[in-house]
């Protein structure tokens, strides 16, 4: 007799953030440093994780990192408003080790200021964990950015950087010429050629008669 599989049991709610993670373990990564390798098959739609640590306000976080080397891409910050970050890198848990992937079998996910890493694909044991971290570009970053937060991860689609856009934007071009003086240049020539037909064609009848008229004392001779 035919038996049903039955069906994992999708956990919504987040481990406690302070105690081992029951779903990954942290280990060195081909990706980079230390990464999350799943300890069990982690079906779809599991949230594995909540990502906590210091939370301050975004001149705490520049302040305390201020003599931070530009050229080192390893931060803990993760953004949650627009008045608050939160500092894995103090009082954080294992889910600050999450590497960067562009392709990602996790996201993160804010609800009501709290962050949390949800599983978005069926997670195979002993697969490590990613998702894309998105960091936001700014007009001040070093010409070298793309560089510096290069992507590792060896993903098929991998756009080689952390940053997002993938791209720096392109430079403005120049201001595009007005519908109004674009149709005055298109008008002006259209008269220039008007009055060289004109021109052409009086000098053609002009041209015409002359030789006419000396076709005519000719034949008079």
């Amino acid at each position: 007799m035919a038996t049903t599989t039955k069906k994992a049991k999708l956990v919504k709610t987040a481990p406690d953030p302070y105690k081992p993670n029951p779903w990954f373990i942290v280990r060195n990564s081909k990706v980079h440093g230390r990464g999350c390798f799943a300890r069990k098959d982690i079906p779809k739609g599991t949230r594995v994780s909540e990502y906590v640590g210091d939370r301050v306000t975004w001149k705490e976080a520049d302040a305390r990192y201020e003599g931070y080397d530009v050229n080192d891409n390893h931060t803990f910050l993760f953004i949650v408003d627009r008045k608050t970050v939160i500092d894995g890198g103090v009082g954080g848990n294992e889910a600050r080790f999450i590497n960067h992937s562009c392709a990602e079998n996790c996201e993160s996910t804010v609800e009501k200021s709290r962050v949390y890493i949800d599983a978005i694909k069926d997670i195979k044991k002993g697969e490590e964990l990613g998702y894309d971290y998105q960091i936001g570009r700014d007009k001040n970053d070093p010409p070298n950015v793309d560089e510096i937060y290069a992507c590792r991860c060896g993903a098929p689609n991998c756009r080689g950087t952390m940053l997002w856009p993938a791209k720096r934007p392109k430079p403005r071009k120049k201001t595009k010429q007005s519908a109004a003086a674009k149709k005055g240049k298109k008008v002006a020539r259209k008269a220039a050629k008007k009055s060289g037909k004109t021109v052409a064609k009086k000098a053609a009848k002009k041209a015409g008669k002359k030789a006419a008229k000396r076709a005519k004392k000719k034949s008079r001779r």
